[in-house]
């Protein structure tokens, strides 16, 4: 009874924040649900017996394979349940997606028992996630005679687990809620300092835009039986910043329908919408779980008698109201004609084919991408043990292609990587591709959702075609409470068995590592024409093209060793001119954004496709700090143009990192890291030979747009506003508003730096060092007039740091310094006017564990400037997070202002803030 017991405890420990039992992982605890179950005189009995049908988890949890194993005996007459029939065990394996239900039900169906075999079949026809082994048994039963194995086999060449699903519906009567105005984060459905209950999906629900909202759906609900909710973006884009699986999946417990009866609180099929659409990477997400993005352009931009757009006093669009979609307005969506109208049909407010797309509609009909990507692999097996064609049930993938055209960088990267493409085929930006992905990273946050959906699709071991994959533990470094000890070292042994290379180890064999994820895997990335995968909007590389991704799209990339994608449009980037000398390459990236919204009229060309830089000569470290920050430009991913010397030289680092991660006994069993320090040395030795130079596109390659940025313009430092008090709700906390420091007027008080996240790298820790001497030499002392924390990246990084020196002129000035053999227990609450050197990681930009005090106008050089993120409001004012570079930032704690130009040259005199400019154009 302990077991049952402390569920109990569980139970009401959970009642007193509003929540239902928790499901169930552990297999222990359903074998004790089994015992009083089967004793029929046990007080317990109905409640466990509630507990094992509706609130056990499946998939691969022990949970799972003791239920399945329990049923078997139900259906075999080795158990008697009153409760549940044979008929009815049957019912409930087929809702148990994969590992332990499989394996039983291939026992039942290739049995001899011919009343049992052929129930079981028939339900194994519904089944899609099936691995090696599973395939592996089928058709060696096939090859053996079995008559259910050719049965089972012959439905999965017809696809006949997709064909029978009810097709979508056509109209869809929906009610609107309109959850903000302008862009909508995913903090706002999942904030980030709620990251460690995601995978407590009741728990984390309660964190889903605010509870007064809450109220306000399920009030809406009562009103409108039978329509579903529309969350919208008004006068924005829905699902910045992130793709955020657990966003979506409080969109869907709030708005959506459970997936299973038999399953508790997974919910699918949200319908999400934004004025202008969904971000690129949130809306791949919408589909993991069938759900619905739309674009509304219920604003359009108003033009004169000419047709010319008219502009506001600061040079934006004036936009009009097309149509409302006030919160409570009810609305049609039909499927077939792909509109969306007034609620009776009389009226065509927009045309919303780009939501149903052939695979959109197939992801909505099955529930889901992963159920089309296993069942298609499925459909694939059963036709070629047969041999025999598959039947063509699915949409054709889309294959653009344009006679003479050369290629943009990542067309050849997609092209490289493609599999399944009819020969003398090439694939140009618009066509669907199935690709083999070379890297993947699993994040701390996401992390126990990413096991959860390893779990649900029966995965047990990463796949073999992966170059390298890792675990980081950034996200949650800085305060190792609790809720950390609690979910870490429980995630990094999982992730450890399953195959990954992770940053802390579960044995304790190498110290605590909290490497930021992306600096990692920009390091491990070894091939310039590489496809990664990484559970972070910020999955952002200085080589190949990398992709942030929810983390059941990471799931499935380290299962599979695949992804499905279209290929995106480029937009490519050159520059002209020279750079300042006092110019930090930090600036560089804000002018392209500026300069990009000033050459398109205030349009994001990048919004949703790739940015292709040409910047050539920039070492890995520094180029990453593009490629990084054009996750805020709202770019589905970027690819930096490297030159021959430069890419040998970033591989050089890359191995010498690896290397050292091998050295502090990071390697795993299979010699993951040794293997890609092999790969590192094979493309050094393709390019000094000439085999295969460096990535870079064709002349004649088609671009959706070009960009020039003029380095002349850039003479003085550049600062992203989240500018919290424009008028136009819209235009706040975006990246769009860049800045030159003079626009302050040396006044801006700043009561926090931070310099850390992925937007930095080891020579801006030089920097740090060398502007203290500096200023300590033109006024005798260095002097915090407002805290200044700082944060590495990586450890390879503070211990590169400490070889050369600039670590002990850092230490010089500290008031404090991490120290990993007595790591903070609490966040901090109140910072002094002093330098923090924190331990690599996150830190402040992630907002769920240090924060700055509320109302703080915080200079930083991490990547967000969300509400709320770095720094929440106060009830006097509100919380501003400036985005700058390191020697900005540096200079504002010392002054407690924004500095002026001259202040900031003085500053940064005699320092190489950028070794490698970008070539001209």
């Amino acid at each position: 009874m302990t077991l049952y017991s402390d569920y109990l405890t569980e139970i009401e420990d959970r009642k007193k924040q509003g929540l239902h039992p928790k499901p169930i992982e552990d297999g222990a605890l359903v074998e004790a649900l089994i015992a009083q179950i089967k004793d029929v005189g046990h007080e317990h009995r109905a409640d466990s017996l509630n507990f094992f049908i509706y609130n056990t988890l499946p998939g691969t949890t022990s949970a799972a394979g003791v239920k399945a194993a329990f049923l078997k005996e139900i259906i075999l007459g080795q158990a008697s349940v009153d409760e549940i029939t044979p008929e009815f065990a049957f019912e409930l394996l087929s809702h148990m997606k994969g590992g332990p239900s499989i394996e039983v039900l291939l026992d039942l169906a290739l049995g001899d028992d011919d009343n049992v075999a052929k129930p079981a079949a028939e339900v194994l026809k519904t089944q899609v996630f099936l691995y090696d082994a599973d395939q592996d048994r089928l058709a060696a039963a096939y090859k053996a005679g079995n008559a259910h194995a050719e049965d089972i086999l012959k439905s999965y060449a017809d696809a006949e687990f997709f064909t029978k699903l009810p097709d979508i519906e056509e109209e869809i009567k929906v009610v609107t809620y309109v959850a903000a105005e302008g862009d909508i984060s995913t903090d706002l459905m999942s904030p980030g300092a709620e990251a460690h209950s995601r995978a407590d999906r009741e728990l984390h629900g309660k964190c889903f835009i605010s509870e007064a909202a809450q109220k306000e759906i399920e009030a809406l609900k009562i009103q409108h039986p039978g329509k579903r909710i529309m969350l919208i973006a008004e006068k924005g884009t829905m699902g910045v910043g992130s793709s955020r699986m657990s966003g979506v999946n409080n969109c869907a417990l709030w708005t959506g329908r459970q997936a299973s009866p038999y399953v508790p609180f997974v919910n699918i099929a949200p319908i999400v919408a934004g004025t202008n659409g969904i971000s690129p990477i949130f809306l791949t997400t919408v589909g993991v779980t069938g759900g619905i993005g739309i674009n509304l352009k219920n604003w359009v931009k108003k033009v004169d008698e000419n047709g010319k757009v008219i502009v506001n006093n600061d040079g934006n669009p004036v936009l009009v109201e097309k149509y409302s979609v006030a919160t409570g307005t009810t609305l049609t969506i039909n499927t077939k004609a792909k509109k969306l109208y007034n609620e009776d049909g009389s009226e065509e407010l927009a045309d919303v084919a780009a939501a149903f797309s052939p695979q959109l509609v197939e992801f909505m009909k099955a529930g889901g991408s992963y159920a089309v990507d296993f069942g298609k692999k499925v459909q694939i097996f059963a036709a070629e043990t047969l041999g025999v064609e598959p039947k063509p049930v699915f949409a054709p993938s889309k294959v653009v292609s344009h006679e003479g055209r050369g290629l943009t960088a990542v067309e050849k990267i997609f092209n490289r990587n493609a599999v399944g493409v009819p020969e003398g085929k090439v694939l140009y930006a618009g066509s669907d591709a199935r690709v083999t992905v070379n890297i993947v990273g699993s994040q701390d946050t996401t992390g126990p959702m990413t096991v959860q959906e390893l779990e649900a699709m029966a995965a047990t071991v990463i796949s073999p075609v992966l170059d390298g994959a890792y675990q980081s533990g950034c996200h949650t470094a800085s305060v190792w409470d609790k809720k950390a000890q609690a979910n870490t070292p429980k995630l990094m042994a999982f992730m450890n068995k399953f195959g990954l290379v992770t940053g802390r180890d579960p044995k304790g064999v190498y110290p605590a590592m909290t490497d930021v994820i992306h600096k990692v895997l920009n390091d491990i990335t070894i091939d310039d024409r590489a496809i990664i995968i990484g559970g972070d909007s910020h999955t952002r590389m200085s080589k190949g093209v990398a992709f942030g991704a929810d983390s059941g799209t990471v799931a499935l990339a380290l299962a599979t060793g695949q992804a499905s994608m279209t290929v995106p449009d480029s937009v490519k980037v050159t520059f002209k001119g020279k750079m300042a000398e006092h110019m930090d390459f930090r600036d560089v990236v804000h002018a392209t954004q500026a300069q990009m919204l000033a050459q398109s009229g205030g349009e994001n060309v990048f919004q949703g496709r790739v940015i292709e830089v040409h910047i050539g000569t920039l070492l890995a470290d520094q180029a990453f700090t593009f490629t990084d920050w054009t996750a805020e430009m709202k770019a589905k991913a970027s690819i930096c143009i490297s030159n021959d010397e430069t890419l040998i030289e970033s591989l050089e680092i890359a191995k010498s990192r690896i290397q050292v991660m091998i050295d502090k006994g990071m390697e795993n069993e299979a010699g993951m890291l040794r293997g890609l320090i092999d790969k590192a040395d094979k493309r050094i030795a393709q390019i000094k030979s000439g085999e295969q130079p460096a990535l870079k596109p064709d002349d004649n390659a088609h671009y959706f747009a070009e960009i020039v940025v003029d380095l002349d313009q850039i003479n003085e430092p550049m600062i992203a506003d989240p500018d919290v008090n424009n008028i136009d709700i819209a235009k706040r906390y975006t990246h769009d508003t860049i800045r030159p420091i003079s626009y302050y007027g040396a006044e801006k008080k700043v009561d926090l730096g931070f310099v850390g996240s992925c937007m930095v790298h080891k020579g801006d820790m030089s920097i740090i060092a060398q502007m203290f001497l500096n200023i300590e030499k033109a006024q005798g002392k260095v002097e915090f007039k407002a805290p200044l924390v700082v944060a590495p990246p990586t450890y390879n990084i503070v211990d590169e740091l400490k070889a050369e020196g600039d670590w002990d002129i850092l230490k010089k000035y500290a008031g404090f310094e991490f120290d990993d053999t007595a790591p903070k227990t609490k966040a901090r609450t109140e910072y002094e006017n002093i330098l923090y050197l924190e331990r690599p990681g996150c830190n402040l930009c992630m907002g769920n564990q240090e924060k700055a005090a509320k109302g703080d106008t915080v200079m930083a050089t991490s990547t967000r400037l969300f509400q709320g993120r770095v720094v929440a409001d106060s009830d006097e004012k509100k919380g501003e997070s400036l985005l700058a570079s390191t020697p900005v930032v540096v200079l504002s704690t010392i002054l407690g202002r924004t500095p002026s130009i001259d202040e900031y040259k003085s500053a940064v005199a005699g320092i190489n803030l950028t070794k490698f400019a970008p070539p001209r154009a």
